[in-house]
């Protein structure tokens, strides 16, 4: 079950797929995907494409699941839903040569077009082993709100694609247990009733 870790897995597990689907792209040396928090100068040898986590929030399509029910013998637990939330990443081609930058984008597109469900053997982390589907869609910003975002990491803008993932699921902790219901006892005597 994905615990606090998952947002960090969800990232490295991003970085693999993108790594070896840009390990083909050029001859040696060759682009590698890194998760990156965009500060300082990113290196360009070798060329890389940048994995920048910038936004995190709940996913409000998913805020009214049920609570979880269990059996821990005698007890029943009560859970709350794994908190769904909702991943968004800047992507940007490093390389030093715009047509490269372009080819690096262009891979990266495809790939995450191709495989916009990342599940099974390709999870990372604590995912790895579970059942979890990650769903990968492009949500293009629009130039005003693509240029805040640099301005926040001050940084000049640079040409960059945005994805949003999604359910990215963070198990509640705090469960409570609750003895069984043994016995029931139903009144079937209404006030006013007979008389």
């Amino acid at each position: 079950m994905p615990d606090f870790t998952v947002i960090a897995d969800v990232s490295s597990t991003l970085q693999a797929v993108l790594t070896d689907a840009l390990s083909t792209l050029l001859p040696a040396p060759a682009p590698v995907a890194e998760v990156h928090d965009l500060s300082g100068n990113v290196p360009i040898n070798p060329p890389r494409l940048t994995i920048f986590l910038f936004e995190v929030v709940e996913d409000p399509s998913m805020r009214n699941r049920p609570h979880l029910r269990g059996v821990t013998p005698p007890d029943l637990t009560v859970k709350k839903p794994p908190m769904a939330l909702l991943l968004r990443y800047l992507m940007t081609p490093w390389s030093g040569d715009r047509i490269t930058d372009h080819r690096i984008l262009g891979r990266t597109l495809q790939t995450l077009y191709d495989g916009s469900i990342i599940s099974g053997p390709q999870l990372q982390g604590g995912l790895a082993g579970t059942s979890q589907a990650l769903k990968i869609t492009l949500a293009p910003l629009n130039l005003d709100e693509r240029s805040r975002v640099w301005y926040a990491i001050q940084q000049p803008y640079r040409l960059s694609v945005t994805y949003e993932i999604r359910v990215v699921n963070l198990d509640a902790v705090e469960q409570q247990t609750r003895p069984p219901i043994r016995s029931l006892t139903v009144d079937s005597a209404r006030p006013g009733a007979g008389s």
